[in-house]
């Protein structure tokens, strides 16, 4: 890693960028809104509301680095998400950007970096930062630049070495944490942002790792101009000695903002003496704890928690009294001075903002095709993976097996035979596809926050990559069993055959979609699933023939029930002849299991399936709407 560059990413800003934020407040409703409170309590809600952020101010220029310290659960990435224009609730303050508010201009212009780093495991490192370059970059610039600024910024960062490698995952190993992080920082890096936010760039990292980390990030801010802000946890003394300028939070209040050479003098001034040797973040998280630097390490009984809160209220106070009145002029002061000369830039960006065309970096068509390409990438491992492909041929040639050659006066096992097509194929690519969304909503709010591309492009390229991976192994399922189970020998019922079980993938995949989507978690989606697709075994058609007409309308829910209809009928004739068991031949069209499903009204079928095709897949794409980023 020594051939790292942090120094070459100085690349000019256009746009240099001042980030103000003045008694930001941030609130959230706690409780529950209880059905039996509103019935029997009156109406009255049993909500509260909790202040995460208190009255917090400061203000980063460009070339500088802020850095965000205090214990877990102080607000910091709160702060941040605010500062990022990301967080959606009751927020109240000022912030701005160069005296403007948050907008589609400013959002192009920022850099998010996530604590957990969200990639796909299975990209290259190329791969990953090439997509991220082809979506974020703008269409003025050809293909062949923006994968040469996507090389550009690997070389910046150190990637070079480990360009071709995967990025990994909990199930194989990849790059290391350093390199996720640097990668994580990269994607960032492509649009070249006046604005750098970093939540925990060290967390999880060992020191000297770490230390290379804020190395690049401080090099972004001096050489290369931006404005760059970072929570961090516990910093070791080289990594503080970088930060311009420090904001120190007690459970979302503000007790220091300054510089951070002077925040031993601050603190002695109010009356808390910190030894000269000591690193000063390891005071300051016990300061922000309520421990004053001459205590032991306390018990955490009920007089020391009153003393904590004596702490923390006697550090608010001398930070309203000593800090904020200060800082008020100082941000009055840039106000007045540095905003003046970007201000019809700003102007003139929110009038082209309205432009629909502008709200985003490139076309529709564009971001299909490039999120097609990476979905084909990065899916191809898991829907073709060794265990899949044995799972489904071990089960078609154990089908096979069981069915071989089955006679044709043996009606009953060629029908549980085309039953039982209709229910593997009705399940399988549910349960698969109930992961799908839940499994990318991290990626999916992470890249549509940045405004990378359409949600319905990033949907119809999800669809449109799922057909040839969702495909294929149904495909060769029917290959294998349908020969071997004897069923009827001609190509044109073989291929209609064919066609009828991949429809039914299709409609249950678009139904654990959306059960997905809907839900967002792994187990009450498979629990949904679990429930639904035993109601569909039982309502298909088969185990139950005479269903009562006050629950009958149950199978006309289950797409098991129509995939077996028309697996029927092209299997069998209405007056084609089986032997019945007292030698005689009997019509097919009198089998129990056939009459009660019957050979009418064949097109209906094929247009409910349809319906439910496109109607599972349209919830599922509003579904996915509530997580539309701001």
């Amino acid at each position: 890693m020594s051939h790292m560059k942090p120094d070459s990413s100085n690349s000019p800003l256009s746009f240099p960028l001042t980030l103000k934020f003045e008694e930001v407040v941030y609130k959230v409703r706690v409780g529950e809104e209880g059905w039996l409170s509103c019935c029997y309590g009156g109406g009255q809600k049993n909500v509260n509301e909790k202040s995460i952020l208190n009255g917090i101010s400061g203000v980063v220029s460009p070339g500088e680095m802020l850095a965000m310290l205090g214990p877990s659960g102080s607000g910091k990435t709160t702060l941040l998400t605010a500062l990022g224009g990301r967080l959606t609730g009751k927020l109240s303050g000022k912030i701005t950007y160069n005296g403007q508010p948050f907008s589609g201009s400013v959002k192009r212009r920022t850099g998010f970096v996530t604590q957990h780093d969200v990639l796909y495991p299975h990209l290259t490192v190329t791969e990953t930062l090439v997509f991220t370059a082809l979506l974020r970059l703008p269409g003025s610039l050809t293909k062949a630049e923006k994968v040469s600024q996507a090389r550009s910024v690997m070389e910046q960062l150190g990637l070079d070495r480990v360009a071709q490698s995967m990025i990994g995952g909990p199930l194989f190993r990849g790059l290391s944490g350093g390199e996720r992080k640097r990668v994580s920082i990269g994607l960032e890096m492509l649009v070249n942002p006046s604005l750098l936010l970093v939540d925990e760039p060290t967390s999880g990292l060992d020191s000297t790792t770490a230390l290379r980390i804020m190395r690049i990030l401080r090099g972004l801010a001096v050489d290369g101009g931006r404005t760059v802000v970072v929570t961090i946890h516990q910093p070791s003394n080289r990594i503080y000695n970088m930060f311009d300028k420090l904001v120190v939070l007690s459970e979302g209040s503000p007790i220091y903002y300054g510089q951070g050479s002077l925040v031993l003098d601050y603190f002695s001034s109010i009356g808390f003496s910190f030894p000269v040797s000591v690193n000063p973040a390891e005071l300051l998280l016990d300061l922000a704890n309520g421990i004053p630097p001459d205590s032991e390490q306390p018990d955490e009984n009920g007089v020391e928690l009153e003393c904590r809160k004596s702490v923390k209220e006697k550090l608010i106070s001398a930070y309203n009294k000593n800090i904020s009145n200060r800082l008020k002029e100082e941000l009055l002061s840039i106000n007045d001075n540095r905003n003046n000369s970007n201000s019809s830039v700003l102007s003139n960006a929110e009038k082209k903002k309205k432009r629909r065309k502008e709200e985003w970096c490139t076309n529709w068509w564009e971001q299909f095709t490039v999120l097609l390409r990476r979905g084909l990438k990065e899916r191809r491992y898991d829907s073709f993976n060794n265990l899949r492909i044995f799972q489904v041929i071990s089960v078609a040639s154990l089908g096979g097996l069981l069915w071989w050659h089955t006679p044709q006066s043996h009606i009953q096992d060629r029908v549980s035979l085309l039953f039982f097509f209709s229910v593997f194929w009705g399940f399988y690519p549910l349960y698969n596809a109930v992961f799908t969304f839940p499994q990318e909503r991290s990626m999916l709010i992470k890249e549509r926050s940045s405004g990378m591309y359409r949600l319905s492009s990033y949907f119809l390229a999800r669809t449109a990559g799922d057909l040839p991976m969702e495909l294929g192994l149904p495909t060769a399922f029917v290959v294998i069993i349908y020969w071997m189970g004897g069923l009827k020998a001609d190509p044109a019922t073989f291929v209609l055959s064919l066609l009828v079980v991949l429809y039914s993938v299709l409609v249950a995949q678009s139904l654990g979609l959306a059960v997905g989507a809907i839900l967002m978690d792994v187990k009450q989606a498979t629990t949904l699933a679990s429930v639904t697709t035993l109601i569909f075994l039982v309502a298909g058609g088969y185990y139950v023939q005479q269903i009562p007409s006050f629950i009958v309308w149950l199978k006309y829910l289950s797409y098991s029930y129509y995939c077996y209809k028309l697996l029927l009928n092209v299997q069998f004739d209405e007056n084609d002849r089986y032997q019945c068991p007292d030698g005689t031949t009997c019509r097919v069209a009198d089998y129990p299991a056939i009459k009660s499903v019957g050979f009418t009204n064949v097109w209906m079928d094929v247009s409910i399936m349809a319906l439910m095709l496109v109607g599972y897949r349209l919830i599922a794409y509003l579904a996915l709407r509530r997580l539309s980023p701001r």
